[in-house]
């Protein structure tokens, strides 16, 4: 129950299946290195394009891992994610920063618009948290009342046609997903023991959402070479090979953009 007595709204399915994972989620993927070099790809991208000490909206932050980052690198910066323990731990890691963590889902973006307005200067998602939102279409109007004319959104999506994953859920001896991030609509998906959907957005899905309020500057591959968090925990042995890998990544990650695992996308605020 909530201090006034009311019962709290049910989570959304997707917000249910973080919530479980939360208290192991950072122990569970921290050490992965496929995540992280595919972090360090965002976060490179993200120091060239935020100015100092912008006013950054993360949107699906999870445990605060980037935010912390971004709040340590002097930037003023609000997390939001639909899961209550997701943002207690965001809390917990932007108190010494001055950031702030709300419970916020995606889907929910127009009502936190109207009462914030536009005051921040950047918008913020990394690794595929809007994947698990299956209508985009009130992300634009509210994006456009709470990023100031000629802000950034920098978005990073799951990316609809992985050949890594395809080879490593075959090899893995799972043809079934080898092929899924190229259907369309919701797609099944399970962590933590909960059900919920995955929607494989394909750009044109978000420039559509986006429009006429924000413009596609750039796209970036992230984990084109690199592999997917399906390959761990053998890629994380294999050091020299990843660092490869990201090399390869750093060459040819805009050339072959729709080939990575996740999709960065820089679009730009229309004044």
């Amino acid at each position: 129950m909530l201090a006034g007595g009311s019962a709290q709204a049910p989570l959304r399915p997707a917000a249910g299946a973080f919530e479980a994972i939360a208290p192991v989620f950072d122990a569970r993927f921290g050490d992965w290195q496929s995540v992280a070099a595919q972090r360090r790809v965002v976060r490179r991208t993200a120091m060239e394009l935020f100015a100092p000490r912008s006013r950054i909206l993360e949107i699906g932050g999870g445990t605060g891992t980037d935010a912390a980052w971004l709040a340590a690198g002097g930037h003023v910066l609000t997390s939001t994610d639909p899961s209550p323990a997701m943002v207690a731990l965001a809390r917990a890691k932007l108190a010494p920063f001055g950031g702030r963590a709300e419970i916020l889902a995606a889907e929910d973006i127009e009502a936190f618009s109207a009462r914030h307005g536009e005051s921040f200067d950047a918008v913020f998602s990394n690794f595929a948290a809007l994947n698990c939102v299956e209508n985009l279409a009130p992300l634009g109007p509210g994006l456009a009342r709470l990023v100031r004319p000629g802000g950034i959104a920098l978005l990073v999506l799951f990316g609809t046609l992985c050949p890594g994953e395809m080879l490593t859920e075959l090899l893995r001896a799972r043809p079934n997903s080898a092929l899924r991030r190229r259907k369309l609509g919701a797609v099944p998906a399970r962590l933590g023991g909960k059900d919920f959907k995955v929607v494989y957005h394909r750009e044109t899905d978000l420039v559509r959402a986006l429009s006429p309020h924000f413009t596609l500057e750039r796209r970036l591959g992230v984990g084109v070479f690199v592999p997917p968090s399906a390959a761990e925990p053998w890629i994380s042995r294999h050091r020299r090979l990843l660092r490869g890998m990201e090399r390869l990544d750093s060459a040819f990650g805009r050339i072959l953009a729709l080939l990575g695992d996740h999709v960065l996308y820089v679009f730009r605020r229309v004044s």
